[in-house]
């Protein structure tokens, strides 16, 4: 991968970006630490998309992707077509179900509402994906409700998050392989197995961590991801963190060291 390829998930810093002041902080951080892109996300301050393009260009930051609320993505699409066109961004992702799945029924209904926004969103050069958590691997019948989104909404790509995949019982490559030639997004944070509560061995859970801090097998990951045709690699750490900023440069360092060419 190319260094340019690395982009950082802004949701991560929601704390950090909620007044336009905090937005130029952050992005002279990240800029500062080596991330020549971001995935903008919906926790970012209100400001007119001019401004904030001007800081993007201002500290060298491509808006790779963004990430909006599923319900404004289903109910107000011209809204964020004219936003991020003016962003000069062409990927945004829904970030998961927005509302309460009961039944294979229910699953359908939101692919296909899904599918005819991807086709909406593409007609003005616009891609849109779907984000996964952990929640989409509970079954309805014999599929999974990933396996049901993706089959029922053909037009729409996939943004697969290494860490909620692994959290669902799931394989991460399994998953990057199976989307070839459908996903330019790939959302990157390790997946650990510990606590700070040091009392007892028991107390260990699963934990979001920096790239490279957990058990993921990020050789296979990023071989398959650019077999696949993985344009984009987001990094993120949106909770188990206390500084975010941190967390944000041990990753970048470990994939300088590892990955990037």
């Amino acid at each position: 991968m190319k260094s340019s390829q690395i982009a950082a998930q802004l949701y991560s810093f929601r704390d950090f970006i909620r007044t336009p002041e905090g937005v130029e902080d952050t992005l002279a951080r990240l800029h500062a630490i080596g991330y020549e892109a971001v995935q903008l996300s919906s926790s970012l301050a209100p400001m007119a998309p001019e401004q904030l393009a001007a800081l993007l260009d201002r500290y060298s930051l491509t808006p790779c992707s963004a990430h909006e609320s599923g319900a404004d993505i289903l109910e107000k699409t011209s809204e964020i077509i004219e936003k991020l066109e003016k962003l000069h961004c062409s990927h945004v992702a829904y970030p998961g179900p927005h509302v309460n799945l009961t039944g294979r029924g229910e699953a359908v209904a939101l692919a296909r509402a899904l599918n005819a926004k991807a086709e909406e969103f593409a007609s003005k050069g616009i891609t849109l994906a779907y984000h996964n958590h952990h929640v989409e691997f509970k079954r309805f019948g014999k599929e999974t409700l990933l396996e049901l989104i993706y089959a029922n909404a053909p037009q729409l790509e996939g943004e697969i998050d290494t860490y909620w995949v692994q959290y669902g019982g799931s394989d991460p490559v399994r998953w990057i392989t199976r989307l070839a030639g459908r996903m330019r997004v790939l959302h990157i944070k390790d997946y650990a197995v510990d606590s700070p509560d040091r009392s007892s061995i028991w107390k260990v859970r699963p934990q979001m961590a920096s790239i490279g801090s957990g058990t993921l097998d990020w050789e296979r990951i990023f071989e398959a991801a650019e077999a696949s045709g993985v344009q984009w690699y987001v990094v993120e750490h949106d909770a188990d963190v206390v500084d975010p900023f941190e967390s944000f440069e041990k990753s970048m360092k470990f994939l300088q060291n590892h990955f990037i060419q």
